[in-house]
C-alpha cells in the first residue's frame, strides 16, 4: 500500500492540505480499522500504528512508522482485524498500550512489547458432534460413518459444528483416516474469531482515563472488557454478525454502543440493557459507520450515505458516484469541528458534514483506509493508504515468472533447449561463433554429464536457410563420448548473401535410429563483412 498525509492532484484541497509525503511502494496492506495514532512514548509525538495483513497469508505484521520510516515491527499469528490504542491502568508514565484483535484472541502491547494475550472464551460444543468423536476415538465407527453423521447434523442443529469437523468435512477419502488418528485424542473445542473493536472509558471522559475494550465476534456476541483484570464486564448477544463498532459514554455512568451487522441492520445497545434498544433496517449492506456528534453516518453497499439519529430516526440520504471502499471521522478538536471522510472506488476522498459535501480530495490510487488526528507533532494530520503499485509490479512479476517455467518446461519437453531432459543421455551444449565473414568458424562444445554412462552413436544435425549459408559439414557423427570430459567439434559456415543480412542456425543431437532430438540449440549468426571471391 502507498501512504500519504493529505490529498494529491486535487486543485480545490490543495488550498486546504498541505502535502507532506507520498511513498508508492510502502508495501502496506490494511484498512482503517487496522489503523490508530497514539503517543507511544508520552513525548508528545504520535506514531502510526498499522496492522498489516501482509500477502493475507503470511507476513502479518503490526507496524510502527515514526515520520516517514517504519520504528518498529512484530510478527502476527493470524491476520489482524482491528487495531485501537486505549489507556488500561494508572500507572507512570502515562503512555497507552496498543490492542490488536487476531483470530480469536486479543494481542495487548505496552511500550511495543507483547503484554498480554486475551482469548474469546470457549463456546459449546454440540453433544451429537461430542458422541461421534468420542465413538472415532474409541474406533467405534469408521471414517466413512462419521463424515455422513456430521452432514447429517451440520446445519441441523442449533449449535454449529466445531472447526475440526467442518475441515474433516472438506477431506477426501484417503486423508480422512490420518485426519482422524491424528485429532481423535484431542478434546473438541469450538472457538470464534474477532470481527471488530472499539474502546469505552471506564468511569471519566478525560482524554488520558482507563478504557475498556469493546469486541464484537463471529458469534453474534459483543463483549466489554475490564483492561486491567482482562474479564467480561458485559456480555450482549445480538441478531447478526456484527462488522462495524461505534463507541460512547462511560462504562460505570452510561454508554451506548452503535453496532452494524451483516444482516443489514444498525443496533444501538445501552447500559444495563442484555438485549438492543434501538434497531435500524438498512436497505442494504452497511460498508462503515461514523459517528458526529449525536448523529450516526453509515454508508452502504449500494453507493449511499445515510444519517440517522442515535435513536434511529433517518435524517437524509446522499448518493455518492462510485462504491464507498472506507470511511473515517474526521475530528478537529480545538475547533470542535467533525466531518465524515469517504473514501471511493473512483479514487477521490469525499468530505461531509451532515449531507452537505464540503471538500473532494483527488488521490493516485484507490484509498483503503484513511486515518485523521495528531502525527507527530502535527494536529491535523491525514493518511491514507491506497492499494498498493508494488503490488501490481510483484503480481506482472509473478506472471513472467509464470511464462518463464511455462516456456522452460514447454522447451524440455519439445527438448528445445541446449540441456539434455532425459535421464538416460544426460547432454549438454553451447556454440561459438568465431570470424568476421563471409567464412565463419562454428565450434560446439557438447559434454556427457552422466556419473560413469558413456555416450554413443550420436549424431548432429544443422537447419539452416541455404540461400543465406553454405556448411562443408551439414551432418557430423560424434565420436564415444566420456563423462565429465568437453568435446569440441568444429564446422565451417560460409555466408552467401551480400544484403546485410543474418539468421538463425539450428543445431540438433540425435541418437542413431530415432527422429525426436536430445537436445537443440539456435545460433544467432552474425551479420557478414563481405562476400566470398568467386
Amino acid at each position: 500500500m502507498a501512504t500519504t498525509e493529505g490529498g494529491r492532484e486535487s486543485s480545490e484541497a490543495n488550498s486546504k492540505w498541505l502535502d507532506a509525503h507520498y511513498d508508492p511502494v510502502a508495501n502496506l496492506c490494511t484498512f482503517s480499522s487496522c489503523t490508530a495514532l497514539a503517543d507511544l512514548n508520552g513525548d508528545g509525538e504520535c506514531k502510526l500504528v498499522v496492522g498489516d495483513l501482509g500477502t493475507g497469508l503470511s507476513n502479518m505484521k503490526l507496524k510502527v512508522f515514526k515520520g516517514t520510516s517504519l520504528m518498529t515491527e512484530n510478527a502476527l499469528l493470524d491476520l489482524p482485524t482491528s487495531v485501537v490504542s486505549f489507556m488500561m491502568d494508572q500507572n507512570e508514565p502515562r503512555t497507552p498500550a496498543i490492542a490488536v484483535a487476531s483470530g480469536p484472541f486479543v494481542f495487548i502491547y505496552k511500550n511495543l512489547r507483547p503484554y498480554f494475550k486475551f482469548t474469546i472464551p470457549v463456546m459449546d460444543v454440540n453433544p451429537l458432534e461430542q458422541d461421534l468423536w468420542s465413538q472415532a476415538k474409541e474406533d467405534k465407527i469408521d471414517p466413512l460413518t462419521l463424515k455422513e453423521m456430521l452432514e447429517g447434523i451440520r446445519g441441523k442443529a442449533e449449535i454449529p459444528l466445531s472447526v475440526r469437523s467442518l475441515r474433516f468435512l472438506m477431506l477426501d477419502l484417503p486423508e480422512m483416516e490420518s485426519f482422524v488418528n491424528l485429532h481423535k485424542h484431542l478434546p473438541i473445542k469450538r472457538q470464534t474469531a474477532i470481527t471488530c473493536m472499539g474502546t469505552l472509558k471506564k468511569n471519566m471522559a478525560d482524554e488520558d482515563a482507563v478504557s475498556c475494550l469493546v469486541i464484537g465476534t463471529e458469534s453474534q456476541e459483543v463483549y466489554i472488557l475490564d483492561s486491567e483484570a482482562f474479564t467480561t464486564l458485559t456480555q450482549v448477544s445480538l441478531a447478526s454478525v456484527p462488522v462495524f463498532l461505534d463507541v460512547t459514554g462511560q462504562y460505570d455512568v452510561e454508554y451506548r454502543v452503535t453496532v452494524a451487522c451483516r444482516n443489514g441492520s444498525i443496533y444501538i445497545l445501552r447500559r444495563d440493557s442484555k438485549r438492543p434498544k434501538y434497531c435500524i433496517e438498512l436497505n442494504s449492506q452497511p460498508v462503515g459507520l461514523v459517528r458526529i456528534h449525536k448523529n450516526i453516518v453509515v454508508g452502504c453497499s449500494q453507493e449511499t450515505l445515510h444519517g440517522y439519529t442515535q435513536k434511529g430516526k433517518k435524517l437524509w440520504t446522499v448518493p455518492l458516484p462510485a462504491p464507498i471502499m472506507t470511511m473515517s471521522l474526521m475530528d478537529q478538536k480545538a475547533r470542535g469541528f467533525q466531518a465524515v471522510l469517504v473514501g471511493l472506488a473512483n479514487m477521490e476522498v469525499h468530505m461531509f458534514r451532515d449531507k452537505s459535501l464540503l471538500y473532494i480530495i483527488k488521490t493516485q490510487d484507490v484509498v483503503t483506509s484513511i486515518c485523521f488526528g495528531r502525527y507527530g507533532r502535527e494536529d491535523n494530520t491525514l493518511i491514507m493508504t491506497t492499494k498498493a503499485m508494488h503490488r501490481v509490479f510483484q503480481m506482472d512479476l509473478y506472471r513472467l515468472r509464470l511464462m518463464a517455467a511455462r516456456a522452460y518446461v514447454k522447451a524440455l519437453e519439445s527438448s528445445m533447449s541446449p540441456v539434455s531432459s532425459t535421464l538416460t543421455e544426460p547432454l549438454r551444449m553451447n556454440a561459438v561463433v568465431q570470424g568476421i565473414g563471409p567464412t565463419f568458424k562454428l565450434t560446439l562444445h557438447i559434454q556427457n554429464t552422466s556419473a560413469n554412462r558413456p555416450s554413443i552413436n550420436l549424431l548432429i544435425s544443422f537447419l539452416y536457410d541455404e540461400r543465406l549459408y553454405a556448411m562443408k559439414r551439414a551432418f557430423i557423427k560424434v565420436p564415444l563420448l566420456v563423462p565429465g570430459l568437453n568435446y569440441p567439434i568444429e564446422t565451417f559456415v560460409d555466408c552467401l548473401s551480400d544484403k546485410g543480412v543474418s539468421d538463425i542456425i539450428k543445431v540438433f543431437v540425435l541418437r542413431e535410429g530415432k527422429s525426436t532430438p536430445l537436445l537443440t540449440a539456435h545460433i544467432s549468426m552474425p551479420v557478414s563483412e563481405g562476400l566470398i571471391a568467386a
